[in-house]
């Protein structure tokens, strides 16, 4: 069986995504080792939120936007289980590794664990792009309108109908953000059956932008290698040039 075609432009798009995320963790990670000042508050200054709120809907927008494109390809049962555990796999890394970093905000349901919940759904579910248009409407007003202490707790805040934002480093519930992805869905199904052009074509020609946006795409192939490897080299370099700096 020959391999599916890439979709260079989601790809690139995912990769943009990636390039802002690691800036973003970069400037948190200057900051944690005091190295920005005045010192930030990523909690909750809107120059920060904002960012995150942007890189976060990209990326997930792009994990539906690329179910769509497997379920055009008839992607196998096996190859996405093969996948499916890679991503469960490694946020469950994440989670121990924020155990050690962060023993009081370690991360029990980030942006991995939000992904690996949601494409069993994302596959799993036969809607057309009207359907999972209206499920991610659903799903991203829910919370507005729908909140229990119930799901504050550490094994039920994944959900996502909470009453107050639990006190950690990273956190993507189900709710609202499923509503992304499904809305990726809905978008990508549409234009593969109406303008498949728009993510089937190719990357500007020309020298810079050919580099820039073919660079974009290897990252956004890349994507889950990329988002596990950057934060340790990140803090890394900024470990190794403060002793050099002392």
């Amino acid at each position: 069986m020959t391999s599916s075609p890439r979709f260079l432009r989601l790809d690139a798009l995912r990769g943009l995504a990636m390039v802002w995320m690691t800036v973003f963790h970069f400037c948190f990670d200057l900051n944690q080792a005091g190295w920005l000042q005045p010192r930030q508050s990523f909690v909750d200054d809107p120059f920060w939120t904002g960012q995150r709120l942007v890189i976060v809907s990209t990326f997930v927008l792009c994990v539906g936007l690329s179910q769509a494109v497997a379920r055009q390809a008839r992607v196998p049962t096996r190859r996405f289980l093969r996948r499916w555990l890679q991503i469960a796999g490694c946020a469950v890394l994440v989670s121990l590794g924020s155990m050690w970093m962060f023993p009081r905000s370690w991360i029990s349901f980030g942006v991995l664990h939000a992904v690996a919940v949601m494409l069993p759904l994302l596959r799993g579910l036969r809607l057309g792009p009207v359907g999972w248009a209206l499920l991610g409407t659903v799903a991203l007003l829910l919370p507005a309108f729908v909140a229990h202490p119930w799901f504050d707790g550490r094994w039920t805040n994944w959900i996502g109908l909470v009453t107050r934002l639990p006190v950690t480093q990273d956190y993507v519930p189900l709710l609202p953000w499923l509503g992304v992805a499904a809305w990726g869905q809905a978008i990508g199904l549409g234009l593969l059956a109406r303008w498949p052009a728009l993510l089937q074509g190719p990357l500007p020609a020309g020298r810079m932008a050919g580099r820039t946006t073919g660079t974009l795409a290897w990252m956004g192939r890349h994507a889950l290698s990329w988002y596990m490897l950057h934060q340790p080299v990140l803090i890394g370099a900024i470990t190794a040039a403060g002793w050099l700096l002392r």
